[in-house]
């Protein structure tokens, strides 16, 4: 009898706790830039030395945050359940917590590729150079799904959520395509869970703990495990 599938799906209200700014709350980054300047394609062509210094400062911050304990409880339920985190966030904090089994869905902040995102390498936190080129002879990217491109792992989350027997939403609004539809692939049958501080309107009906990531697990955690514990699918 196999383990429980509880997928997370989680977004920038995860990481706000670890010291990432967040992008849509009122002291974000969209405060200080313009989406479309630094998180477009078109925005890419326009200005690549901008981009490129954005997601360098991006990158170089990441490196020096920490999981918080939101990140870690997730990671500890694998002992439990079958978890896998779908993230719309591009830093590598449900790594380094310890979880297995992940999809980016907007890329990764340590990875770099080249303009037509068929070679990807691992950057770790350093800069990308100014003129940097790829294999290919084009310009070094950021492995960055921006605004105006595909979501290349989006049928490979709709999958996995349509599989849930649990789902769990952490810090994301859902309000952004096409990761919003997610939730659409979940059985009508299964609970889903939403954690966040402020609310959040969602296409279906949800358990909400109105808390931030870390205090918000911590309860689901004992709740999760006072429900299905020893029990499989």
């Amino acid at each position: 009898m196999k383990q429980k599938n509880l997928v997370f799906l989680t977004g920038a209200g995860m990481s706000a706790e670890s010291g990432i700014s967040t992008f849509r709350d009122s002291d974000g980054l969209w405060e200080k830039y313009d989406v479309e300047q630094v998180a477009s394609i078109e925005g890419w062509y326009r200005d690549p030395a901008l981009i490129q210094r954005f997601y360098n400062e991006r990158r170089a911050q990441l490196a020096t945050v920490e999981p918080n304990e939101g990140h870690k409880l997730i990671a500890a339920l694998e002992s439990d359940f079958n978890v896998t985190v779908v993230t719309q966030n591009v830093d590598n904090l449900h790594e380094r917590a310890g979880t297995s089994k992940l999809i980016h869905l907007h890329g990764e902040l340590t990875k770099a590729c080249n303009e037509a995102k068929t070679d990807v390498i691992d950057i770790g936190y350093r800069p990308i150079l100014p003129d940097e080129k790829a294999k290919d002879g084009s310009r070094l990217r950021p492995f960055i799904v921006w605004f105006g491109e595909a979501v290349p792992e989006i049928e490979a989350a709709a999958a996995v959520v349509s599989e849930a027997d649990i789902v769990v939403i952490i810090g994301t609004s859902m309000a952004v395509y096409p990761a919003a539809s997610l939730l659409f692939s979940a059985r009508p049958d299964i609970p889903v869970y939403l954690i966040d501080p402020k609310e959040v309107n969602v296409s279906r009906r949800v358990q909400c703990i109105r808390e931030k990531a870390s205090v918000g697990m911590a309860l689901l955690k004992e709740k999760l495990l006072d429900i299905y514990k020893n029990k499989t699918t």
